[in-house]
């Protein structure tokens, strides 16, 4: 007998869209967390990894708080105009509340906070489609490893992972090697997979995640200072990746 055609699957993994009691409690969060400290900065992410992120908040836990993601909920919750921001002044820094950007309270004064994200970078992999930042050009001879130090050859076993990658290799007394050098990628052109998945074999991280300070709502004055001394550019941008929404959605303690 043919199955009903008003028979259907249900994934159960299907994440359900956030209710409006959800959306009502994060904005009175936020509302809260304004009320309590004495600055509020936006920034934006470079390189997006959700594992540094979390570094991030770990490191804040005790003298900030932090929302990252779900733009349009914490603009309204700031208020994006004079007659309904929560706040003086912030529906100056509200109405900057767009894409892929982030909050953080903190009572630490500016200079310390922008020396502290100037400092903060950590190196990762890149994406498919993420431009090289530098030309890498594999020397003829074994296959090198450089995630430990010294770098050694790859495992006779993953010689046709290679091949399947690209490399031309072939087995010099049980070690991936090349016979001539093969360039990798090249400095300002974009990355497929392929070289995306041997940069990591190799261990080479092409990419660097960082926050960007876009401005700062001070709560004594209700004056919102922009802040550009540390801007991502369009090519980090374009690695957000979509991993960043933590707690389905916000980041905070």
């Amino acid at each position: 007998m043919p199955k009903s055609r008003r028979a259907k699957i249900v994934s159960l993994t299907k994440v359900a869209k956030k209710t409006r009691e959800q959306k009502g409690a994060m904005m009175q969060e936020v509302q809260a967390n304004a009320d309590k400290w004495k600055y509020c900065w936006l920034f934006e992410v470079g390189s997006m990894r959700n594992a540094h992120l979390k570094t991030v908040r770990r490191l804040w836990k005790d003298s900030a708080r932090i929302f990252f993601g779900r733009a349009a909920v914490m603009a309204k919750a700031l208020g994006t105009t004079p007659a309904e921001e929560h706040r003086l002044g912030l529906h100056k820094l509200s109405k900057q509340i767009k894409g892929q950007v982030g909050i953080m309270f903190t009572d630490t004064e500016p200079q310390e906070v922008i020396d502290w994200f100037d400092d903060f970078k950590q190196p990762d992999f890149a994406r498919a489609g993420n431009i090289a930042s530098r030309t890498i050009i594999l020397p003829a001879g074994p296959v090198m490893r450089h995630h430990s130090d010294p770098p050694e050859p790859f495992p006779h076993n993953e010689e046709p992972q290679l091949r399947k990658l690209g490399l031309s290799t072939t087995m010099n007394k049980g070690v991936p090697t090349l016979q001539v050098p093969h360039k990798l990628c090249e400095k300002g052109k974009a990355l497929t997979a392929e070289q995306t998945q041997l940069l990591k074999l190799i261990g080479e991280r092409m990419v660097t995640f960082r926050v960007g300070l876009l401005a700062r709502w001070d709560s004594p004055t209700g004056e919102v200072v922009q802040h550009s001394g540390n801007a991502i550019s369009i090519e980090e941008k374009g690695d957000e990746g979509g991993d960043g929404s933590d707690d389905e959605g916000h980041m905070s303690e």
